[in-house]
């Protein structure tokens, strides 16, 4: 059975849509908007996502693709029990040689559609019908930015040290 688990063979050979998505991001940019530099992002995936991701076994090198598979399958009336597939994947990182950061996301197995099951709920339609998505293929690249997007914002945080401020600000971590 190669359904709703994450599977090496799926990871391998792909299930339903593989996709990638990538950005190369100016160095300036990376200061101004995301407040920090690509160095440091590279830093924090590499420690988060290769070597942590390798450490505990993980069968994926990412962030998060879980939380935004996960959101976006709840939105879009997709099966949620293939988010377990959809958020095996490896976000590759570079520091280009003019300083610019190079980020992608790569997700093997997403199993996803625009009918049947429940796309056809009034609030999943609509959700779909924002993205402007007429077909699955088109839908599953709108997510690979999402993750892409995701994935950015997670490692940038982490790279700033936002993320801890604002879940102690929020009240989500230890005082």
């Amino acid at each position: 059975d190669i359904y709703k688990k994450p599977e090496w063979i799926n990871f391998i050979n792909n299930r339903g849509f593989n996709v990638w998505a990538e950005a190369i991001i100016p160095k300036q940019m990376v200061k101004d908007v995301l407040k920090t530099t690509p160095d440091e992002i590279f830093e924090v995936w590499l420690a988060k996502c290769m070597l942590g991701s390798a450490m505990s076994g993980s069968m994926g090198f990412n962030a998060l693709f879980a939380n935004i598979v996960a959101a976006f399958f709840a939105a879009t009336g997709q099966d949620i029990a293939h988010t377990v597939e959809g958020s095996m994947g490896i976000t590759p990182v570079k520091v280009l040689k003019n300083s610019a950061l190079y980020f992608s996301v790569y997700l093997p197995a997403v199993m996803l559609g625009t009918v049947g099951g429940g796309t056809s709920l009034a609030t999943q339609k609509e959700a779909i019908s924002i993205t402007g998505a007429k077909k699955s293929a088109e839908l599953a690249e709108i997510l690979g930015g999402a993750v892409l997007a995701g994935e950015l914002s997670l490692l940038s945080s982490l790279a700033e040290n936002s993320l801890a401020k604002a879940h102690l600000e929020l009240g989500r971590g230890e005082n």
